[in-house]
């Protein structure tokens, strides 16, 4: 979905197409993954994916961009979520998103590179040649000439794969029973912003995308004649979607900017909410607290607002308190992991010991149902630790290692826990499995730094 090419050099667009996210924060709330879920399973399905095997993770950037990268991965960044206004809009970009992914754009990306970084070597081994025969600008000519002709001759490819993913789009949204109303509104948004940026500054042949106004024109028809094309969209999703992207917003954007678009006079619910994490990131516990409260109060068996009272209350130094928002969030969203592991941080803070079995038994069912919750591991390791069971203190410190890429401490703190833990039983093969695993990374590692 990204709006501009702003790729200087091949060498650039080789980083960006293999490592996307490297530069971005993912951000994890329970609410909003479960938004994501529910909306884009039936275009998952309509995409003939499994929905257990897609994930739709939300990146920490305010620009308005969505993309894949390897496995089944949608990136949505945080500013596609405050630039769209509807649900419908989202699950238009879902759908182009999933386009790529079933019509397998990541690998036919990779190969495409190859013909553009010959192209661009080639000009570089010519214009060097002329550069040492003594022709300096000549060269630089044709080293500018030959980047320039490779950089079209991938975006070229990359403009034909996002055509295909929209048509690809327009297809599961008909399927999935969903109007494409959304997505059409959504590139006239995109549409705006290069009104904006000035189209006579834009070349339609060095973007990776085609315009806003072509891809329009092309799906219009299409998408008009699907059954779905008068169907109204989903009204609960949309409910949803607008408590989201309140809540992100006041995550995500400075305090000042969250009061002056939700002021103290709104007293929606969509406001309190937006406060309420704008209050609490900015150091304000007793505004975001009275905030929590108020949205407690609309709905009190909203797991999502229990969630939000209890992290404050938490968080300015009050884990008994917080305690139980924090069951009833956990009970209300089915023992949400992430909401699960704040709540056995919780337990842990307030260092009674008798609270250390129960944050226990909470802190391994929610590391079980998520295996990409570090802070998950962490935790279950401190409440292991103080009840002096050191060795699987160790067996938690070598799964976060391990998911965190470090495998020198995952195989070290793996080979004390099997060291010390009963053989053969589940915990200790776990913690051979880890050491085993991460011995032969560790060996991959060290034999890519000989080469």
């Amino acid at each position: 979905m990204t709006r501009f090419a702003a790729l200087t050099s091949l060498a650039m667009a080789a980083l960006l197409w293999t490592q996307p996210a490297a530069a971005q924060s993912i951000l994890r709330d329970a609410e909003t993954e479960s938004l994501f879920a529910d909306m884009s399973a039936p275009l998952i399905a309509a995409a003939g994916l499994r929905p257990r095997d897609v994930k739709i993770v939300l990146v920490n950037d305010n620009s308005i961009n969505a993309f894949v990268a390897g496995g089944q991965i949608v990136y949505i960044h945080s500013g596609l979520i405050q630039a769209a206004n509807s649900a419908n809009q989202v699950q238009g970009v879902i759908a182009h998103e999933l386009g790529h992914i079933a019509d397998g754009h990541v690998l036919s990306g990779e190969a495409a590179m190859k013909p553009a970084m010959k192209i661009s070597i080639l000009s570089m081994v010519l214009g060097l040649a002329a550069i040492a025969a003594g022709s300096g600008e000549a060269g630089a000519g044709i080293m500018g000439m030959g980047q320039q002709a490779a950089m079209g001759n991938y975006l070229a490819f990359s403009r034909v794969q996002e055509a295909t993913a929209d048509a690809s789009a327009v297809r599961y949204l008909d399927t999935a029973g969903i109007t494409g109303k959304g997505m059409l509104s959504f590139f006239k948004t995109m549409q705006q912003d290069e009104y904006r940026y000035g189209l006579s500054n834009i070349d339609p042949f060095m973007q990776s995308h085609p315009l806003s106004g072509t891809r329009i024109q092309t799906l219009t028809g299409d998408v008009q004649k699907s059954g779905a094309y008068d169907k109204a969209p989903d009204a609960a999703l949309q409910e949803r979607f607008r408590r989201v992207r309140a809540k992100l917003a006041g995550y995500v954007m400075d305090a000042p900017r969250t009061l002056a678009e939700y002021p103290e006079t709104d007293q929606t619910l969509y406001a309190q909410y937006a406060r309420a994490y704008a209050y609490h990131k900015s150091g304000y516990p007793e505004k975001a607290d009275a905030e929590a409260n108020a949205l407690v109060a609309r709905e009190p068996a909203n797991p999502y607002f229990q969630e939000i009272k209890g992290q404050i209350l938490l968080e300015a130094g009050k884990p008994r308190a917080a305690l139980a928002p924090l069951r009833l969030a956990a009970q209300g969203s089915g023992s949400n992991p992430l909401i699960s592991t704040t709540l056995g941080h919780a337990l842990i803070a307030t260092d009674d010991k008798a609270d250390l079995p129960e944050a226990i038994r909470v802190l391994r069912v929610a590391v079980q149902r998520d295996d990409e919750n570090p802070w998950g591991w962490m935790q279950l390791g401190t409440a292991y630790e103080r009840t002096g069971d050191e060795p699987r203190a160790a067996l938690a410190t070598a799964e976060r290692a391990s998911m965190m890429g470090d495998q020198r401490t995952a195989i070290a703190s793996a080979r004390y826990a099997m060291a010390n833990i009963p053989s053969n039983t589940p915990d200790w093969i776990r913690a051979q499995d880890i050491a085993m695993t991460s011995s032969d990374a560790f060996a991959g590692e060290k034999k890519k730094k000989r080469r």
